[in-house]
């Protein structure tokens, strides 16, 4: 491997449909992808807590 930059490169996984609705196939993600998020539903459930917090809401 001649090219350092070689080295930096990826690529990302398969996307599905088009315009609006474009995403990353679920089914190709993996925690190599980076898609691993153990505490993500404590961090909803925090951040719903503080969107009730906000005055003016009743």
């Amino acid at each position: 491997m001649s090219d350092p930059f070689e080295r930096a490169t990826s690529s990302p996984p398969p996307i599905l449909g088009e315009g609006c609705v474009k995403r990353y196939d679920p089914e190709a993600l993996s925690p190599e992808n980076g898609t691993e998020f153990a505490d993500a539903a404590e961090l909803w459930q925090r951040l719903q807590q503080d969107a009730g917090d906000e005055p003016g809401e009743s």
